[in-house]
């Protein structure tokens, strides 16, 4: 099969994703080997091709957004069948037997590996996933859109849930991307009013289209005080002026697994009257569910762009020099210019 390996991390200019070819996995007892349909760029990804992350896996495949076909399952699969359309997602499995697992808080495992930087991901023809953590999926999406569910979606739920937005409140978005793009949808069809901030035209006039109550530059201040907020860019810059923005117990969401250096912070302008700031980390299989269930139930608005695999380290730089809209997907059976799928 074709697949695509981080072998040297680096600017993503340099290319750092090598294609290759190898034989494809065999799964274990517990695995579905899967047919890659899909697979979401996510800046995870990004920030494990040039580094930011450290490597976990050498000449690691990176992608956990991906939609598949069961090709075989292992021995010990009850729950799937070869024929079923699967999602693979970042959390690839726990140990299930610390106090974190114990107490329904398995996304702070610290066994806990990731598809895509502790096993090998989706910018491939296949993959395998542990049966326990991989997804049913909703009807109502094509391939291309699922994907962005099952990062973008899950991990901007999340967010969306450490910021307890209160009902009817005001919730402040930095960075329109893809899961941005979600976690706005989600929290407007909630109840909450959205206001952007994000340096992109193009994803300004994607905020609009969806109903933001208002979308400015990424420092710029909202028309109101906020309730809640959420930082989506990896921007360390953004948290003093998402604070500054916030009304009085208002909470920040850091929804990134990488953000440059934070400013220091004053006190009493950033911190008082019980400001919170809140990290996310990963995610349950319980946020999988419920985010999966939702958008199954209130069609989401999904936006793409598609890139042939063999393209993945050009979605890469798109990504890196914000030229991508939404989310981009790698599709294995698109063609590139050449003529390769």
């Amino acid at each position: 099969m074709t697949s695509w390996q981080v072998h040297q991390p680096g600017p993503v200019r340099t290319h750092p994703l090598v294609e290759v070819q190898r034989s494809r996995p065999i799964p274990t007892s517990s695995e579905l080997l899967v047919r890659v349909l899909a697979c979401g760029v996510c800046r995870t990804d990004l920030h494990v091709a040039e580094g930011d992350l450290p490597v976990h896996r050498a000449n690691v495949v990176p992608g956990h957004e991906i939609v598949g076909v069961v090709e075989e399952v292992g021995a010990a699969v009850q729950d799937f069948s070869p024929g079923d359309r699967v999602g693979i997602p970042w959390l690839h499995s726990t140990c299930g037997q610390c106090e974190y697992c114990l107490r329904g808080r398995e996304n702070l495992c610290p066994n806990s590996t990731y598809t895509g930087w502790d096993i090998d991901g989706g910018y491939a023809e296949y993959a395998v996933a542990t049966a326990e953590f991989a997804l049913r999926l909703p009807d109502g999406y094509s391939d291309a859109e699922t994907s962005l569910l099952l990062c973008a979606g899950i991990i901007g739920f999340r967010a969306l849930q450490r910021a307890e937005v209160p009902d009817g409140g005001r919730l402040g978005i930095y960075g329109f991307g893809g899961s941005a793009h979600i976690a706005a949808q989600v929290a407007m069809a909630r109840g909450a009013e959205v206001h952007v901030m994000t340096r992109s035209e193009s994803a300004r006039a994607l905020a609009t289209q969806l109903g933001a109550a208002s979308v400015q530059g990424s420092y710029d201040r909202p028309p109101a005080l906020l309730d809640s907020a959420i930082i989506f860019a990896p921007v360390g810059d953004l948290v003093p002026t998402a604070l500054a923005a916030l009304n009085r117990g208002g909470i920040l969401s850091i929804a990134g697994i990488h953000l440059s250096d934070i400013p220091s912070l004053n006190y009493r302008h950033h911190l008082f009257y019980e400001r919170e700031i809140r990290s996310v980390t990963a995610n349950t299989r319980q946020d999988a569910r419920e985010f999966l269930a939702f958008a199954g139930e209130h069609h989401l608005e999904i936006t793409t762009n598609t890139y042939p695999l063999a393209d993945a380290n050009r979605a890469l730089v798109d990504l890196a020099e914000d030229r991508i809209t939404g989310a981009a997907v790698l599709l294995p059976q698109l063609l590139d210019s050449g003529g390769r799928a």
